[in-house]
């Protein structure tokens, strides 16, 4: 079955011819590949001055960010067996506040290693560009 055809109105019948040198085309290029959008289309965008969102995977392999995972998830089973002590009854006790309240602390110190390790990144991963 054939596409169906676009209303005379969307088609795009006229042609821009433009030379570039291989370094201007590799960033256009690889601006359009960040985007997502086909050549043509990135540059029809920034020509008509719209917003193009290009949007960045930002990846991490690093063996404390493992470390790090793993950990979590063992805090994770502690709190979860915490709290079904206490919600089937369990005694509250001043030793057992004080050992939560430790952990609490330990998690908040946890919490700025891991900050620190990251480094001051506050960001989105998509970026705009007009």
């Amino acid at each position: 079955m054939a596409r169906p055809k676009k209303e005379k109105k969307l088609r795009h019948s006229h042609q821009i011819m433009l030379r570039l040198t291989d370094t201007e085309y590799e960033i256009i290029a690889e601006n359009a590949g960040n985007a997502n959008l086909p050549l043509a289309e990135y540059a029809r965008k920034q020509i008509m001055n719209k917003r193009v969102i290009v949007k960045y995977e930002i990846v991490a392999d690093v063996p404390e960010l493992k470390k790090l995972t793993s950990e979590f998830g063992r805090i994770g089973n502690n709190l979860n067996q915490i709290a079904r002590h206490f919600n089937q009854g369990g005694i509250h006790s001043q030793e057992m506040r004080k050992s939560i309240q430790q952990c609490i602390a330990r998690i908040y110190e946890m919490k700025y290693e891991v900050t620190k390790m990251a480094g001051d990144f506050h960001g989105n991963t998509e970026t705009y560009r007009k």
